[in-house]
């Protein structure tokens, strides 16, 4: 739950490994709900914010203890998601940008500064920062694809705060960014109800989203730009993961996990009762 004082890390058969509190750490701090692990697995880096002026910071830790060996501003509000580079040099930032109490309780959103933002990956230095033109749509996770040419493409998925409720639903979900163009819209058509819960890459230079309030994933195509296609109804979805590639997608919702692809045959697989899984996941092996 965020924002959460603790981490754990357990093994291939579900063990805890690693338990960590941050409660003692100064200055004291809220992880952001996400980590990453570092290309050579010695380190993971946290999305954080701290409690007394709501500023974000991307602790290093040590991949084994937790323990915090260096900290780098992430020059916005609210860090969510991160994501390397395509060359591993860098790391991308989601700066969601909401103004947030210190229980985490959102406030002040006439204040929000969302923006992604790339830190070298060595020195924490910032290479860059991009904003949308509309500061109430926060930025919130990313995932990585490539256009035609097999340049790398960013997909970043939106939420949308403004205070106007048929303004939020009919908001845009989906930004791009890439080294030419910088950060912008993918289109400005209403999708998932102005809240996409994650992210995923899909067939052929896309983008699937998944509409947890409106119950929908949502495939975006570089081919139809200003449409969305409705690949999947679904109670309460929003884990995605690309699967077996981006040609394909697993759907993690309420009543279990679908499989949508355009080279498999669409597939449910129920749960046992009805539950109410986490947001992300990955797909490991």
């Amino acid at each position: 739950t965020r924002p959460g004082r603790w981490l754990v890390r357990v093994d291939p058969q579900g063990q805890v490994v690693t338990r960590r509190r941050i409660d003692s750490e100064s200055p004291l701090r809220t992880f952001g709900g996400h980590v990453l692990a570092s290309p050579d697995g010695q380190w993971v880096y946290t999305s954080e914010t701290d409690v007394q002026d709501g500023a974000g910071w991307i602790s290093v830790r040590d991949a084994h203890s937790f323990e915090r060996v260096a900290a780098w501003p992430s020059f916005g509000l609210d860090p969510h998601q991160m994501l390397l580079s395509a060359d591993g040099r860098s790391l991308f930032v989601a700066n969601g940008g909401i103004p947030r109490d210190s229980s985490g309780k959102k406030r002040d959103l006439d204040r929000m500064a969302p923006s992604l933002v790339r830190l070298d990956l060595q020195t924490g230095q910032r290479t860059g920062q991009w904003h949308l033109d509309d500061p109430r749509l926060s930025i919130r996770h990313l995932a990585w694809n490539r256009h035609a040419d097999g340049t790398p493409l960013l997909g970043i998925a939106l939420q949308a705060e403004h205070d106007d409720p048929g303004r939020r639903r009919d908001a845009p979900v989906l930004a791009l960014w890439d080294e030419r163009h910088g950060l912008r819209l993918a289109t400005r058509a209403p999708g998932g109800a102005g809240y996409a819960g994650d992210i995923s890459a899909g067939p052929g230079g896309g983008y699937i989203v998944s509409g947890q309030r409106s119950g929908e994933g949502l495939l975006w195509h570089p081919d139809a730009p200003d449409d969305w296609l409705t690949v999947a109804r679904l109670t309460e979805p929003c884990a995605l993961a690309a699967w077996p590639s981006p040609a394909g997608v697993l759907i993690g919702a309420a009543r279990g996990i679908a499989r949508w692809g355009t080279q498999a045959p669409v597939a449910m697989l129920p749960w046992p009762q009805a539950m109410n899984p986490d947001n992300h996941w990955v797909v490991l092996g």
